[in-house]
Formats: structure tokens, C-alpha cells, sequence
């Protein structure tokens, strides 16, 4: 099953054209790679067009001198998984050598990244150790990186380009993650994934659609829940006062909003104002049905005060 992170990797792959970005790509895949040793370089993944990209990007940049080996299995979850290698260690001495990568002390030799590669160096990152959450879940992006010195060169690019990022340890591995959805669109685009980019942007304008309605929704039934509420005090009061023959001593026109009332128990204020003889606005309404909510409790203290339950 397809996840929005291996749709971005899926994106990015397609970007990484000319010698430079194919030089700079595999340089951040090989440099943050966890399964990097001085004996062999591993890495699983569950993307294909990555695994086939690494296999086309070790075959350029080193002439097709080196054998990078691909085998195929499944994870727990069912999904396929590529598991890739380069087990011959003269081949790793050569790759650590052609980019100066040193096992023990890795940091980024800025030396590598030539002629404005700095976004295909990211996405070689991103390809090696990122992943993106579905938006619709949450705002994610993260990094998890080999060693602190890795962490801290990382952390520090993405803040020359104006993007904050949070530190955590997971299973004893440094982890740097992004959570604003702007500044998860500004990774995005600047590594290549500009599709990526809009479709976040899409599912949030979708999801904010969606509260928004949700909201609306809430409001109007809280409304409803209001005027029914209302609208039963205020038959209780019309019904009490004519259960007692007091109905004729009320005015014209709060007998007519009366029998309104009683007659549509739904109706809002709003409603029944323009039914009237001469309609009214919503406060005009709301006045007389206070004045026979006073009404009625005066003839409920007439009765208390004689005694009658």
C-alpha cells in the first residue's frame, strides 16, 4: 500500500538529472546512511524507484565498477521491501575515499555539494533517513539521523533556510522533526517534491473545510437545542396561564404570539415575528414572550402565597 512518503520519494526521483545532483543525491544517501561501515553499505527500503535510483546512481558516478546487489522480501505489515548492499570492501574503501567520508567522525564536507545541489543533497537525505506522515493524520516530517554531528550540520542547513526543527532520541538514535505544515511545504518544494507540496496543501485546505463545517454543524444544533428549549418554557407558560382562565386578560397582540406559539412549537422567534398581524423583528417577539413569562409567574405567586401546591 502506497504511503504519501514513498509518493514524495517517488517525486524526488524523477528530479535527479544531471552528474552534479547525481553526485551531491547519493553523497547525502551514502553519508546518512545508518548501514554505512568500512566493510559494506545496507539499507532497506519500501520504495522501488529509490532502490532502482541508488542502483543507477553508484553505476554513474563510479563507471559501473561497482556492484550494487537488490534483493527482495516482505516487511510484517505485507508490504514489499528492497533490501540493498554493496558487500565488496574495496568498493566501500573507494566510495568513503571518493567523497571523504570518515566512519567514525561523519559530518558534512559542504565540498561535495557543488554548483547549487544543496536540494538534491537533502533529498538524498530524505531518501536514506526522512520520512513524511499522511497529512490528513498529522503535520510530520523527520530525519533520523546516524550521530549528533549529522544531527547538528542538518539542523543547522534547514535553519539557514528558515525552517525551525525539534530534537528527539528514539531508540537511541538522534531524530530531527519538523511538525509546521509550512515548513514541511518549504522542505518539500526546495528538495523537488513540488506535487508532495500541493497535495499537502490541498488536504489542508480540506481539512479546514471540514472543521469549519464541523463547527457550523455544532453551532446549529446547540442553536436548535436553544430555540426548543425556549420555545417549551414558553408554551408552559401560555398553557399554565390558560389552565387557570386567565388567557382573556392578556393583550391582543400577546394572545396572538401565544396562539403562534403553541400552534408551531417549532418556529423560531425570527418566524413567528413575521407571522404576526403586523410582523415584528426577533427582540419584539422575545419582549412579549417575557412579558407573559412575567404574567405567569405572578399568577404562580398568587397561588404559593394562598397555599396552592
Amino acid at each position: 500500500m502506497a504511503s504519501f512518503s514513498n509518493d514524495v520519494k517517488k517525486e524526488l526521483c524523477k528530479g535527479i538529472t544531471d552528474k552534479d545532483k547525481r553526485y551531491a543525491c547519493l553523497y547525502g544517501i551514502l553519508l546518512y546512511c545508518k548501514g554505512l561501515t568500512d566493510s559494506h553499505i545496507s539499507f532497506s527500503t519500501e520504495c522501488e524507484e529509490f532502490a532502482l535510483l541508488f542502483e543507477m546512481l553508484v553505476k554513474s558516478i563510479f563507471n559501473n565498477e561497482i556492484k550494487v546487489k537488490i534483493e527482495t522480501g516482505s516487511r510484517k505489515n505485507g508490504n514489499k521491501a528492497y533490501a540493498l548492499s554493496i558487500e565488496d570492501k574495496q568498493s566501500v574503501s573507494r566510495i568513503q575515499q571518493t567523497y571523504n567520508i570518515n566512519i567514525e567522525r561523519r559530518e558534512i564536507n559542504l565540498k561535495n555539494i557543488v554548483n547549487n545541489s544543496l536540494n538534491v543533497f537533502l533529498a538524498g537525505v530524505f531518501f536514506i533517513c526522512g520520512s513524511v506522515s499522511d497529512p490528513y493524520k498529522e503535520y510530520h516530517l523527520e530525519f533520523t539521523v546516524p550521530n549528533e554531528q549529522l544531527y547538528t550540520d542538518l539542523h543547522d542547513i534547514l535553519l539557514s533556510l528558515g525552517i525551525e526543527s525539534g530534537k528527539t532520541v528514539r531508540k537511541g538514535l538522534t531524530v530531527l522533526y519538523v511538525k509546521d505544515s509550512e515548513n514541511i511545504e518549504d522542505i518539500l518544494t526546495f528538495i523537488g517534491a513540488r506535487q508532495g507540496t500541493i497535495d499537502l496543501i490541498n488536504i489542508k485546505i480540506y481539512k479546514d473545510v471540514r472543521n469549519k463545517a464541523n463547527r457550523i454543524a455544532n453551532c446549529d444544533s446547540a442553536n436548535i437545542d436553544k430555540v426548543i428549549a425556549a420555545a417549551s418554557r414558553q408554551i408552559h407558560d401560555i398553557e399554565f396561564i390558560m389552565e387557570h382562565g386567565e388567557f382573556d386578560k392578556l393583550s391582543a397582540d400577546l394572545q396572538e404570539v401565544s396562539r403562534i406559539r403553541l400552534d408551531n412549537p417549532e418556529m423560531s422567534l425570527q418566524e413567528i415575528g413575521e407571522m404576526l398581524s403586523k410582523p415584528i423583528g426577533r427582540s419584539g417577539v422575545t419582549r412579549r414572550f417575557q412579558k407573559i413569562s412575567r404574567f405567569a409567574d405572578e399568577i404562580r405567586k398568587k397561588e404559593n402565597n394562598n397555599g396552592v401546591l
